[in-house]
């Protein structure tokens, strides 16, 4: 294991390797005034959305079914409304993962959770920030905002950020600067079709990421939601491609991860950053 977590520290010291984060980064994010966690897995959402009761048992299945079901019934911008109270609200304390990851002042990471946490964190970092969006018109699937230290601008291509800047990729969106989200099934058949066509990625990062490879941190892979996503993401990955830090790997988690080339680690985060696992995060 010291070796597996070396190799991994290495690769992060050197911008090598890309932390991919899902929805258990977040466990341990509070409300300062209620006490609540954020909502941040598929039923902690889905039970936001739905006024804290639960759905039936093929729409529990997974959070962009749910809100799949919610947004026939009260339209699209009833998702939309929900995630932007939750994520948008102030008060939520930060993650230990973002406060870990922010001293490792890495050059590329990609956020699949859909609150501001990171982007607090690299509050006084200049940086791209890259946000998927979905069920447009025709064109591309992602908006470029440039961050100076102190606000972000709006990009309209490439030529108006830094190409060399530090990047956080938030695919399934954020509230800030503006609100963007990818929620429903429709979203995600939206946006993971022109994902792997290739128009949901500037140009530059394809060419950037090229040999890179990546860290698996706070998600499971057991839905093929996420593992779409991550397939696509790691693309032109260095090889191996990298590590998932997966306590209690299931087969199917397993065998997915052998044909991404992904190396499983049965260990937390936590291990990896050398923090007491019993302590809050």
């Amino acid at each position: 294991m010291t070796t597996v977590f070396d190799q991994i520290r290495t690769g992060l010291a050197a911008g090598g390797v890309v932390p991919f984060i899902g929805a258990d980064a977040l466990a341990d994010v509070t409300h300062g005034k209620t006490g609540a966690k954020i909502p941040a897995t598929s039923d902690e959402l889905i039970l936001a959305l739905n006024n804290g009761q639960p759905m039936a048992p093929r729409l529990m299945y997974e959070f962009p079914r749910a809100a799949m079901n919610i947004e026939l019934k009260r339209g699209r911008n009833a998702v939309n409304r929900a995630l932007e109270t939750i994520y948008a609200d102030t008060g939520w304390s930060r993650a230990g993962l973002h406060d870990w990851l922010n001293g490792l002042n890495l050059p590329y990471i990609i956020d699949l959770n859909r609150d501001t946490g990171l982007q607090q964190a690299w509050a006084s970092r200049p940086h791209t920030l890259i946000v998927g969006i979905a069920r447009i018109a025709g064109g591309l699937r992602y908006k470029l905002f440039s961050y100076d230290g102190t606000a972000y601008t709006a990009a309209q291509d490439e030529s108006a950020i830094d190409p060399a800047a530090p990047i956080l990729f938030k695919p399934c969106g954020t509230p800030w600067p503006e609100p963007n989200w990818i929620a429903s099934d429709a979203d995600f058949v939206d946006y993971i079709t022109e994902l792997m066509g290739g128009f949901a990625i500037p140009p530059y990062l394809k060419e950037r990421r090229k040999g890179l490879r990546y860290l698996v941190l706070g998600a499971r892979l057991n839905r093929d939601t996420i593992r779409m996503l991550l397939a696509d993401f790691i693309y032109s990955a260095g090889e191996p491609a990298g590590w998932a830090l997966i306590p209690g790997a299931n087969d199917k988690e397993k065998r997915f991860c052998a044909r991404l080339g992904l190396e499983v680690v049965d260990a937390d985060w936590r291990e990896l950053a050398d923090m007491p696992l019993t302590e809050a995060a």
